[in-house]
């Protein structure tokens, strides 16, 4: 039975601080203001007036929030801001389609096949992993060039159709290998083929795994800036990405300071990593954990 204070009434219960958890929740709460500062500088100063913007000692809050500024980013005339998102939600759409589709399908051969070589072809697969991308470079362009891609989209998302990545294809066999093959067995005796119980078993029971691929995908296709700056050449074709630099380099048509502009556009281009974070982050965290259990 627990002991029972004499100034504790009944039915209460007592708190014990512990001066290790306050530590912790401090330096928790130290690193949520250090990281998410940076944040909070832009939304303020993307709702500032240009005079707000050059004011020393900075003022850390709008007097009036400019709204407007949002508006005005896709009402520059010189800069055809709504075209580059369209241009980004069409590669990332294209992008992480394909690598859904193939890395699941190369990671399912890997979990559920037996046949020779298949070790040493996993472990290739991921040794591409530590091979950089500034080395396959100048290979891929000349490839491209060759091909008649250059100043199109087909750089940027049909690779993600060959296999979709060492990464996504490791994370998805080793999901793929928590799976119980009684499940395999059961339906192979009810006369399920392996694309059968692929589409009806693996990817249904796999859906953390699935939205951890996705998530990285997207991320990687949205933000990726040295595919579109080395690949698209003209201003129609940029992505959001490249946009947002251009938008730098050739930022407007009057003098007139419009850094609140350029933060308002920083925002747009940073909104959809941030919503689709906190929407997944439940399937985000499941898949990771629950990934490599099994090797």
């Amino acid at each position: 039975m627990a002991t029972q204070t004499l100034s504790q009434r009944p039915g209460e219960r007592t708190f014990t601080v512990k001066p290790g958890r306050v530590l912790l929740y401090a330096v928790i709460l130290l690193l949520c203001v250090l990281f998410g500062f940076p944040l909070f500088w832009t939304l303020m100063s993307s709702l500032k007036t240009p005079g707000e913007m050059i004011l020393f000692p900075p003022r850390w809050v709008p007097a009036i929030p400019q709204w407007l500024n949002y508006v005005e980013v896709f009402g520059i005339s010189r800069h055809p801001v709504s075209i580059w998102v369209y241009n980004s939600t069409f590669i990332v759409v294209l992008g992480t389609l394909g690598t859904l589709i193939t890395a699941s399908l190369v990671a399912y051969s890997f979990a559920r096949f037996e046949y020779r070589g298949r070790d040493i072809l996993f472990m290739i697969t991921l040794a591409t992993i530590m091979l950089p991308a500034e080395v396959t470079l100048i290979p891929q362009f000349v490839l491209f060039y060759n091909l008649g891609w250059i100043n199109t989209f087909k750089p940027l998302w049909v690779p993600s159709w060959f296999g979709g990545g060492a990464f996504a294809i490791f994370l998805l066999r080793q999901f793929f290998m928590t799976i119980p093959r009684d499940l395999d067995e059961a339906a192979k005796l009810d006369g399920a083929s392996s694309v059968r119980i692929f589409w009806s078993i693996i990817l249904p029971l796999s859906g953390p795994a699935i939205a951890t691929v996705a998530i990285f995908s997207f991320l990687q296709h949205w933000n990726e800036f040295i595919g579109p700056l080395i690949f698209l050449n003209t201003e129609d074709k940029y992505t959001l990405s490249i946009g947002l630099r251009y938008f730098l380099s050739n930022p407007f048509e009057s003098d007139e300071p419009r850094e609140a502009i350029l933060m308002a556009a920083s925002l747009i281009v940073a909104a959809p990593s941030l919503i689709l974070f906190f929407v997944a982050q439940k399937y985000f965290v499941r898949g990771i954990v629950t990934t490599g259990l099994k090797g």
